[in-house]
């Protein structure tokens, strides 16, 4: 034999030397819940590790972020009240532009802070979007409501808005009102494609979801490849500097292919389903949970995402730091 691939795995240094993927903290973005009735974090069950904070939590957490030397930080929130129309999402005092100004202040330019731009926390209905008067989704009505969403987060300091809600359209829409509103420096992270995915269980706890029914009209056909590449080319068209496939895992396929053809970076979710899978697998001994982790995120990485969104941001962080 003259070709003897096992050459280049004799030893750590040299699995090390010719190694094609190099995840590192700041690829990561870490989720963080804050909830207004908090006085102190509550942990969410089935999102082992991962708690609800209060709003008076929001500097330490930064700074948590900020000394993993993770790139950046995703705000959600849960607020006291909800209604049809997801009212306090657009509010300036709301739960989470409140979060956001108070995470920016902490931040600085040491860190990025994102804030999810959807409405699903927000309505009493628990759907992405406000209803007709048949009670389905009213796709170009929400539009109007993000816009609004949005000028509310950018004036409050966020970095870049996530937007989640799989509206068509919705990156124009929020693009030209923030332009028209001369808050051109925002960035527009577009979750190109969303897939309405039984994998987001774990998060449906953490954001108290009072969602009856499904999202299966505005989230994609989990069996849809094609789709995701036009999605996310429709996206990049309209202004977005950032695209997203979420979940990560199930669709590394699809992650893959937008990864190719994009020409803005691209991020992957590695979604709670994903996470509380190793965590309550490690947890019965059945496999090794750093290793699970680190395993999942260097595979998100090797598909094409330059960002990855995870619970375990924190964590990875240090592991990577100390296998340098």
């Amino acid at each position: 034999m003259t070709v003897r691939p096992r050459r280049l795995r004799t030893t750590p240094a040299m699995r090390r030397l010719v190694r094609e993927v190099r995840p590192h903290p700041a690829d990561l973005v870490l989720p963080v819940f804050i909830h207004e009735d908090l006085s102190e974090a509550r942990p969410i069950g089935s999102l082992p590790g991962v708690s609800q904070h209060p709003l008076s939590a929001v500097p330490a957490l930064v700074e948590a972020a900020v000394e993993a030397g993770i790139g950046g930080i995703m705000l959600f929130a849960i607020p006291s009240v909800r209604d049809a129309e997801g009212s306090a999402a657009c509010a300036p005092g709301g739960v989470l532009n409140r979060a956001i100004a108070a995470a920016s202040r902490a931040a600085g330019d040491r860190l990025v802070v994102m804030a999810d731009l959807c409405l699903d926390e927000f309505t009493s209905h628990g759907h992405c979007g406000v209803l007709d008067a048949d009670g389905a989704v009213d796709n170009d009505a929400t539009l109007e409501v993000y816009a609004a969403m949005a000028r509310a987060q950018s004036r409050a300091g966020a970095h870049v808005l996530g937007l989640s809600g799989m509206m068509d359209g919705q990156v124009a829409a929020v693009r030209g009102a923030l332009d028209a509103a001369g808050l051109t420096d925002i960035s527009l992270l577009a979750y190109a494609a969303k897939y309405a995915s039984a994998f987001y269980g774990p998060f449906r706890e953490a954001v108290d979801s009072q969602l009856v029914g499904d999202r299966r009209t505005y989230q994609m056909d989990p069996a849809n490849g094609r789709e995701g590449l036009r999605e996310a080319e429709l996206d990049e068209l309209e202004g977005a500097d950032l695209i997203m496939v979420k979940p990560a895992l199930p669709y590394l396929d699809v992650l893959a292919e937008v990864a190719a053809q994009s020409r803005v970076p691209v991020a992957a979710y590695h979604v709670s389903g994903e996470y509380a899978q190793i965590e309550a697998a490690a947890a019965h001994g059945w496999i090794d949970r750093r290793a699970a982790h680190l395993e999942a995120l260097t595979s998100m990485r090797r598909a094409g995402a330059d960002i990855v969104v995870t619970y375990a941001a924190l964590e990875l962080a240090a592991w990577l730091e100390e296998s340098r």
